[in-house]
């Protein structure tokens, strides 16, 4: 009789929209991804993942205030509190637009993966996909990566390029770029949760 591993529980951080949220969640409930929903946190209260979440996928969601915590440790810890009572085993950041102090990264060490929208190390941080088309690059992309301390410099799992054409408006370039963003970070959840992600040093290896 063939072994069957448990489920691991996906969580998943988000600030807006919501679409890395929605494409990495339709793969689990379609079972392309091996995995149980877990829950949604947002730090905006008009995210639209939080009504995705309801209504799409019937997931336990949750607004947690950053305006209503002393500091940002207190308010991390509800975070963190949330996340532990739902059993998440990878916590993903979906368009969640703040940066997870150490306290955050070590609860969950190699365990939370962000899709960012550059060829990293080029790029990090805000507006990646302006900062790329005004410094006048022929490629640019995106990178599925694990969080560490710092600002988008955690192992990277995997990254597609996208071309700029001479024609390009900075939104055509940001389209393509999502298409991209929904195919990777999927990709990047089912290798997690099929235990074929080893981190050795500053590399990811896919086994």
């Amino acid at each position: 009789m063939k072994f069957i591993k448990n489920k691991k529980t996906v969580s998943f951080l988000a600030s807006g929209r919501g679409s890395n949220f929605s494409a990495v969640a339709r793969k689990i409930v379609s079972k392309e991804i091996n995995a149980k929903l877990g829950i949604l946190v947002c730090d905006k209260s008009d995210a639209k993942a939080l009504s995705i979440a309801k209504e799409e996928f019937e997931m336990n969601s949750y607004f947690v205030d950053p305006k209503s915590y002393f500091t940002k440790t207190e308010y991390e810890e509800k975070i963190v509190k949330l996340l532990k009572e739902a059993k998440t085993d990878l916590v993903v950041t979906a368009g969640y637009m703040r940066i997870l102090s150490p306290y955050f990264v070590n609860e969950f060490k190699n365990r939370i993966i962000n899709i960012h929208p550059a060829l990293l190390p080029s790029f990090p941080g805000l507006n990646a996909q302006s900062q790329a088309f005004d410094y006048g690059v022929k490629f640019t992309g995106c990178t599925s990566h694990f969080i560490d301390e710092g600002t988008d410099t955690g192992p990277i799992i995997m990254q597609s390029a996208v071309r700029i054409y001479d024609s390009d408006l900075l939104s055509d370039v940001s389209a393509r770029i999502l298409a991209e963003e929904h195919r990777v970070l999927p990709e990047s959840v089912k290798l997690f949760c099929e235990d074929k992600l080893r981190i050795v040093g500053r590399t990811v290896i896919t086994k």
